[in-house]
């Protein structure tokens, strides 16, 4: 498959796609355009089997300053009524979401490594990840309040559910204020911060390391622990018996265990 955009730079090779977000003149500000090829993208890699983890990170120097405000305000409805704007903006932004949930939902895990600063929808993106590096200098900011709006793409419907404390993710949504990757890390956003001269190496690497596990087996750990988040732990555990009735049938077993016998690296056929 090609994946030829105009505000993402994709390489695929190994088996780990690097999507990289290359607006680095405009910081990586996210238009029009990167909502939709965003989409695009994620939605091709979950089909594209010979991808098997993927690396997000930023051209430039930031991850992301957010949404492209000058670039949004033509979607607003211009001189239609009241309830026309709000139907059309409702199903705009639906849209929006669709981008990082295509992300989300695709059975190959997401790395998000951060540098510099990662900004309003940057904080949507992470949270739609799987694992999220960061480098020490990177800060971080909620930043849709000092901009007149409610993140409404992600980050006050996921991020609750990653650190476990809605008091704090409040604050940061009130204030907008900055957090550095370290209160980041502290707050289980960040999952490890990596001197920036080494950040992609790191992902790419561990990228490279998931790539090589099972892709039945990988596929089916994204889906039930991402499950489990949205369902009681009664529901989650019907649901990994039921994947597993099926799953568990695959030659990726017999393979990995004559491999752990035989004190060798089992090398699995793509989905």
């Amino acid at each position: 498959m090609e994946y030829k955009y105009e505000t993402l730079d994709v390489k695929v090779e190994g088996g780990v796609a690097h999507v990289m977000l290359n607006r680095p003149k405009k910081l990586n500000a996210m238009n029009q355009a990167f909502w939709r090829e965003y989409r695009e993208c994620f939605t091709k890699i979950s089909t594209d089997y010979d991808i098997r983890a993927v690396v997000v990170s930023g051209n430039g120097r930031i991850f992301t300053a957010g949404l492209d405000l000058m670039d949004m305000a033509t979607v607003t409805g211009g001189k239609k009524d009241v309830g026309r704007k709000a139907f059309n903006l409702y199903h705009h932004i639906q849209e929006l979401q669709g981008s990082f949930t295509a992300m989300e939902r695709c059975p190959q895990p997401v790395i998000v490594a951060t540098h510099g600063a990662c900004i309003g929808g940057g904080i949507d993106l992470m949270a739609a990840a799987d694992i999220r590096y960061s480098s020490p200098e990177c800060w971080f900011s909620i930043k849709e309040v000092d901009v007149g709006l409610c993140a409404d793409v992600g980050t006050l419907n996921r991020l609750p559910k990653i650190v476990g404390n809605e008091g704090l993710v409040k604050e940061l949504a009130y204030t907008a204020r900055k957090f550095t990757s370290a209160e980041a890390k502290e707050l289980g956003l960040v999952t490890r911060i990596i001197p920036k001269d080494d950040l992609l190496k790191e992902s790419l690497a561990l990228a490279a390391t998931i790539a090589s596990k099972s892709p039945i087996a990988i596929a089916g750990t994204k889906h039930n622990i991402n499950f489990s988040r949205d369902h009681t732990v009664e529901e989650s555990l019907k649901q990994v018996a039921l994947w597993n009735s099926a799953m568990l049938q695959t030659q990726d077993v017999t393979k990995a265990a004559q491999a752990s016998l035989q004190k060798k690296t089992a090398t699995f056929a793509k989905l």
